[in-house]
């Protein structure tokens, strides 16, 4: 496994998760990891996905870098991190975040469309310089969920797209962007749920899924649903929206997908 530094004479202690099926009881609350942000992720996925798939030094590159989910656990964890995203306030939060390391400086974070191919090239170029790199080992992409959440109020921002086609052409501008920037035969991941819309389940994930084995040379290594058991927002006081499920003729989301693929271009 050149791919990453995992010890595999004591395979029996790892706790990385090989099955398909991740079914996390809460959060990862530690450190810097607030739950300040909708969009964010929990910790736990980019821990399990950083440590498989890299080796410590090595660089990940994420277009949607939200609060810092990824950053944080980059630098817990010993990696190099590029990161854009379009929201100027959380990037701001971000910095002043990292402002009490003086050890970690190995990332570089700044504001940038990264559907802009000219903004993503000019700041790929300030990290390439800060890090004396030519290219990155992983990328890590948790686009929105197409409306569902606005972010910003930036009419480039993909969270105001309510078209699940124009949603996944834009997404696609997004992946040349980054993925031309991955070593070949490295990974890259992405995390999204699906959406529901005028009554029926609009499958998102599988959308986006397979846009990528359209247009690029891929493998697809593996599909993981992620649960996790103390998602607030579908508690509810008393239950509501179970209730709301048994009287109607829906079922409640609580999954994520997490596609990994091996970049063969």
């Amino acid at each position: 496994m050149k791919f990453n530094d995992l010890n595999l004479e004591n395979w029996k202690e790892l706790d990385v998760n090989t099955d398909s099926l991740w079914l996390i009881k809460e959060r990862d609350k530690s450190g810097k990891h607030k739950n300040i942000y909708h969009g964010n992720f929990i910790p736990q996925i980019p821990n399990q996905l950083i440590r498989r798939y890299t080796k410590e030094d090595e660089t990940i590159l994420e277009p949607f870098a939200g609060s810092g989910t990824t950053l944080f656990e980059c630098e817990k964890l010993n990696r190099k991190y590029i990161g854009f995203d379009i929201n100027d306030e959380m990037i701001s939060y971000i910095k002043t975040n990292m402002q009490d390391n003086l050890l970690y400086k190995d990332f570089y974070i700044e504001n940038c469309n990264s559907l802009d191919e000219i903004q993503v090239e000019a700041n790929f170029q300030k990290a390439k310089e800060k890090f004396g790199i030519n290219s990155v080992q992983f990328v890590l992409m948790h686009p929105p969920y197409m409306d569902i959440v606005k972010f910003t109020d930036k009419k480039e921002d993909l969270s105001h797209i309510d078209n699940i086609q124009e949603f996944v052409d834009k997404f696609k501008i997004v992946c040349q962007n980054s993925l031309k920037y991955l070593d070949k035969n490295r990974y890259f991941s992405i995390v999204i749920g699906d959406v529901y819309k005028n009554s029926e389940v609009l499958p998102l994930g599988f959308y986006v899924m397979d846009m990528i084995k359209r247009n690029f040379k891929v493998k697809l290594k593996g599909i993981i649903v992620k649960n996790i058991e103390g998602n607030r927002g579908k508690l509810g006081s008393g239950g509501i929206w179970r209730y709301r499920a048994l009287s109607s003729d829906y079922y409640i989301f609580k999954h994520e997908y997490i596609f990994v693929f091996k970049k063969e271009f």
